[in-house]
């Protein structure tokens, strides 16, 4: 057999000569649309991996972005990668004193941004101690006068000083290709390094019938930003790996929006959390209308709620829940209906759709006790969620402490795993509530609450109590136009979980506060009410 290195290159080479006229699609910063197929895409992206090495960037070097989703960072990671450097996608929605420590960490050469992240650039350019090349992702008639960044270029200028003859160097698979950081709760952000075998081999699997099942009639739109988790999930390898018209969303992630981009371009599947599809949907229904080209979402971050999966299967779209993180590439689970399960009674099937499915090829998991011994699948014994495998994190960026036990990482959920392999997150090692010496799960809480009528958004806290340690508090948004009470909400609970798990008191917000990737603060809600059930029990004592 050949002996060809597993390389990012290839992905657009093949796509470059069996695709050529396929399509990506981008909304513009600014808003236009622009649009080519993938020949010119790979042709520009020659032209700038040889301009990165004319300007001194060389194998290994990192070269961090702060952009959306279009075509110029399309051609930013896949030149980054192809030359041999590392692209480092940076997440602009962490705070500025994270953006600076990440970029410093990883001590990026250069840094491209597009035009909506230069005040921050401005701001914190003094403190980006390595950086030593500056590219704002405009054309020449938009590029700005910047006096606090004087030798800044402009995106379509640097890429005119290469030359689109450049040849794709080769060198081993298992050199670095990307970088993204966690945006961990406490402490600093951690660097999780791919390399460019576990990409592609990360890129075969989610493309399978298995999977996400992407073909070349496929046409693809990634709401998830391509600065989570390895290019919007994967997305920019599989779409020119098959062949699939790829649709870049840039900024705007609104429901209109999302819609409109979806009906122009006959988009088939997307990518994104439940909030995108909360937005999505809410549009949909509100406009009366149904998605004439799209046929499946895809759907992670978090587990979608009930009413989620209901009000998209009633449009006439299948919903493919998966499991993921920074630290798995991050696919790791997918619905996979077997001959059995594809017989089970609609009550079940419905649970099996909030589940986070099956292992895919590559990922080996155990649901493991406090010392690593693999519980029983059940469907009852919960423990922690631990996974390994070729594209499964070994070890964190420049950080010498030890993350594996016995060859396994653990992802810091707690699961069960029943005789199907359907896994179910019961919640997060954090989140989970122990109250008077039994384990409540938020998750569960949230998922039934979240089908009440008038409830738009729901998070599940666990908060000190004086009697029991800890008791579940739930934070409501309601829906515009409802009324929803204390006494309402308890009212749907009862009977749908057990008893002494139904929250002693529900507190009503006007928003929820969502983390840099798109996930509920639970650590702010827990700080923000810490005090809240020993103010209820002195309350009452007075009364």
């Amino acid at each position: 057999m050949q002996n060809q290195p597993l390389l990012l290159s290839s992905l657009l080479r093949h796509a470059d000569r069996f695709h050529a006229d396929t399509e990506i699609v981008s909304r513009t910063v600014k808003g236009p649309i622009h649009r080519y197929g993938y020949s010119e895409a790979a042709r520009r992206t020659r032209k700038l991996a040889d301009a990165l090495h004319r300007h001194g960037v060389v194998n290994g070097d990192r070269v961090a972005t702060l952009a959306w989703n279009t075509y110029r960072h399309f051609e930013l990671e896949h030149s980054v990668t192809g030359l041999g450097a590392v692209w480092h996608a940076i997440n602009p929605r962490l705070i500025p004193a994270q953006i600076s420590y990440i970029a410093n960490h990883a001590e990026d050469k250069a840094l491209f941004f597009d035009s909506s992240f230069l005040p921050l650039v401005e701001k914190l350019a003094p403190e980006l101690s390595t950086v030593r090349l500056m590219v704002l992702m405009v054309d020449r008639a938009e590029m700005p006068v910047s006096a606090s960044l004087p030798n800044l270029h402009c995106y379509e200028d640097f890429i005119e000083t290469g030359n689109d003859g450049f040849e794709w160097p080769e060198f081993d698979e298992l050199s670095a290709s990307s970088l993204f950081y966690t945006s961990g709760t406490t402490g600093n952000p951690k660097g999780v390094l791919y390399s460019h075998r576990s990409d592609v081999l990360h890129c075969l699997s989610i493309t399978g019938a298995y999977s996400m099942g992407f073909s070349a009639r496929d046409t693809i739109l990634p709401m998830t930003p391509m600065f989570h988790a390895n290019g919007a999930w994967g997305m920019t390898h599989a779409a020119p790996m098959v062949g699939a018209k790829l649709v870049l969303p840039g900024p705007k992630m609104d429901g209109a929006s999302i819609a409109e981009l979806i009906e122009d371009e006959g988009v088939t599947v997307t990518a994104g959390v439940p909030t995108h599809y909360s937005n999505l949907l809410r549009h949909y229904e509100g406009a009366g209308i149904k998605p004439k080209t799209l046929r499946r979402i895809v759907v992670a971050g978090s587990a979608p709620a009930a009413s989620l999966i209901e009000g998209f299967e009633r449009l006439g779209v299948a919903v493919n829940h998966v499991w993921g993180m920074t630290e798995t590439s991050p696919c790791g689970t997918s619905p996979q209906p077997s001959r059995r399960t594809e017989v089970l009674q609609a009550e079940h099937q419905r649970d099996r759709k909030t589940s986070q499915g099956q292992p895919i090829y590559g990922v080996d998991v155990k649901i493991a006790d406090d010392v690593g011994r693999e519980m029983p699948r059940d469907g009852k014994s919960s423990g922690r969620f631990m996974v390994r495998g070729p594209w499964v994190i070994s070890g964190y960026f420049r950080n010498d402490k030890e993350v594996l036990q016995d060859g396994w990482f653990d992802t810091g959920d707690l699961a069960v795993m029943d005789r199907d392999n359907d896994i179910r997150l019961t919640d997060r090692a954090k989140d989970v509530i122990k109250s008077g010496g039994e384990w409540i799960s938020s998750i569960d809480i949230e998922n039934v609450v979240s089908g009440c009528p008038g409830v738009s958004e729901a998070a599940v806290v666990g908060i000190p109590h004086p009697k029991w340690e800890e008791r579940p508090l739930l934070v409501v948004v309601v829906k515009s136009g409802f009324s929803v009470s204390t006494a309402s909400i308890r009212a749907y609970l009862e009977g749908k979980i057990a008893k002494w798990w139904i929250p002693d008191d529900v507190v009503f917000a006007d928003a929820l506060s969502y983390g840099a990737t798109g996930k509920i603060q639970k650590m702010e809600l827990r700080q923000r009410f810490a005090g809240h059930y020993a103010t209820l029990e002195k309350t009452d004592e007075k009364i």
